[in-house]
């Protein structure tokens, strides 16, 4: 549950910072000098919602490298190094993707990928994940992160991100504005926005932002299905990944940084706020296949 309340807590965090920011230099004063401008709005609507994703996206690679302790292998030291170079790259030419970054991270099983791009991303799992499975299993998970890279999803889901950040920055906005001029009916003296406007756009900045986690949150398990499906693509069969998802069922569940918590191979407990799907979902949906 932590993990999921420092995802969400993150994405609101990220529009009410810029909200206030863009308060303090006058930019909503700008927006509402004579009456609510609604084609400017919209373009700082875009600029917000969009901005912090696409950097975020962009700086992701290095972050999870940094924030999980990331080992690259540059060159295998060992044969179960060297087995995990040879699967990542065997499972990325049959993926279609060029060659991933591989890396091991010290923690409980789990396993994520990460980058801007499909063909320069990073694969990393855990010390965990290797001594706690098979290497059947450890070879499902891989191709389950390498389809999450084939699929696109790191930029799927920032541009869903940011499509849910540039609504709540443009509804709280207008709404804000709303309410202020009921607020301030009457007064011809006022010139821009009044306190309704700031107390009103800073507190649905932050409501609305739960709503927009929650819908991002359904994406993000959507896509969990197609990349178990992925991985079973990949191999040609399904028994390793159901095998995999059993095993990681009855281990504790490695927690990942904030920065690629999303990408991980971890089921989640919580519901609506929840990155993945029950464990005994996925393995029903995969059973379920032809």
């Amino acid at each position: 549950m932590k993990r999921i309340l420092l995802f969400v807590l993150t994405n609101v965090a990220v529009v009410a910072v810029l909200g206030i920011v863009a308060s303090l230099l006058g930019v909503n004063r700008y927006l509402t000098a004579n009456g609510l401008n609604l084609g400017a709005l919209l373009g700082f609507a875009l600029v917000m919602g969009f901005g912090g994703a696409i950097i975020s996206l962009l700086i992701s690679k290095p972050m999870a490298k940094w924030t999980a302790g990331v080992q690259v292998i540059a060159q295998p030291r060992s044969a179960d190094e060297a087995w995990i170079v040879d699967t990542v790259r065997r499972l990325s030419e049959k993926a279609g993707i060029g060659m991933p970054e591989v890396g091991i991270f010290e923690g409980d099983a789990n396993a994520f990928a990460t980058g801007a791009f499909k063909n320069s991303a990073l694969v990393a799992v855990s010390t965990g994940l290797l001594q706690g499975m098979t290497r059947d299993e450890v070879e499902a998970v891989i191709g389950h992160e390498i389809a999450h890279v084939a699929n696109g999803d790191m930029v799927t889901m920032t541009l869903i991100q940011g499509v849910m950040n540039t609504f709540v920055v443009f509804l709280s906005r207008v709404i804000g504005y709303a309410v202020d001029s009921f607020l301030n009916r009457g007064n011809d003296q006022r010139s821009g926005p009044g306190i309704g406007y700031f107390v009103t756009t800073v507190v649905l900045d932050i409501v609305l932002g739960f709503l927009a986690a929650i819908i991002v949150a359904w994406f993000s398990r959507q896509r969990e299905f197609r990349a178990d499906a992925g991985s079973a693509q990949l191999l040609g069969r399904k028994q390793p990944m159901i095998n995999a998802l059993a095993r990681l069922g009855g281990l504790h569940p490695g927690e990942l940084p904030q920065s690629v918590q999303a990408f991980g191979i971890t089921g989640s407990i919580g519901k609506l706020f929840a990155s993945h799907p029950p464990i005994e979902e996925r393995i029903a949906a995969l059973q379920a296949r032809a």
